[in-house]
């Protein structure tokens, strides 16, 4: 049985578990090597432990878990860079890879819809990088490429693609339908 709550201070530690491994299961075929291990568990737990400290108002950490363990999560909040007509964005959202293909990811977007219309945005943007195949997962929620850029991670630049979603109400509808 998974159940989706507001994380809390107390999962910083396995929230940062998940971001790292997820991480590097996911970007393993996409990253260079030096630029991967970049990303370590214990400067993902002082990410964590601060930003959940913080609590901002107008934005959201949802995690999942199956009875005490944690197993994946979504965060965000305002879009961050002001040049698109989106009002909010997902900053992060990873499961644990035994976790994956479950519908589980399906269900902490649809959590976060549902928060984020709460608090009264209205669009949704999310980024990844350009070759990763989780863009089908947008996709499949009829998502829309609606720009690109150059990121930096550590030495490497990759391109990443942000998708939209103009309407949450109209994200929200396509999450409530049967699978």
């Amino acid at each position: 049985m998974f159940t989706i709550r507001k994380a809390v201070y107390e999962d910083a530690e396995e929230i940062a578990n998940i971001h790292v491994q997820s991480w590097k299961s996911t970007y393993a075929e996409l990253l260079d090597e030096k630029d991967l291990s970049n990303m370590t568990y214990e400067n993902r737990k002082i990410l964590w432990e601060t930003i959940l400290q913080v609590q901002k108002a107008n934005q959201c950490t949802l995690v999942i878990e199956n009875g005490t363990q944690v197993v994946g999560f979504i965060s965000g909040g305002p879009e961050r860079t002001k040049r698109f007509d989106y009002d909010c964005e997902i900053y992060t959202i990873y499961l644990l890879d035994a976790f994956q293909k479950q519908g589980l990811g399906a269900r902490l977007l649809k959590a976060f819809a549902e928060e984020m219309k709460r608090l009264e945005f209205g669009s949704l943007l999310v980024w990844i990088l350009k070759q990763n195949p989780s863009s089908r997962f947008y996709e499949r929620y009829q998502a829309q490429p609606v720009g690109e850029e150059a990121t930096t991670i550590g030495e490497g630049t990759y391109q990443e693609t942000a998708y939209g979603w103009t309407s949450i109400d109209n994200l929200l509808d396509l999450l409530n339908q049967p699978v």
